[in-house]
C-alpha cells in the first residue's frame, strides 16, 4: 500500500490529477484480464477486444 499512498500523494501535491482516469484503467483492464481467466464468462469478455 505504500505505493499507492505514494502515488496518491504525487497526485494531489503535483495536480496531476489527469493521472487517475488512466490509473483506473489500468486496474479495471487487469482485474478483467484475472477475471476472464477463470470464469465462464471469458469467451464474453475476450469479444470486447
Amino acid at each position: 500500500m505504500g505505493l499507492l499512498s505514494d502515488l496518491w500523494e504525487f497526485m494531489k501535491e503535483n495536480k496531476r490529477w489527469w493521472l487517475l482516469p488512466l490509473l483506473l484503467m489500468l486496474l479495471f483492464v487487469g482485474v478483467l484480464i484475472v477475471f476472464a481467466q477463470s470464469s465462464a464468462v471469458s469467451p464474453f469478455v475476450y469479444a470486447l477486444f
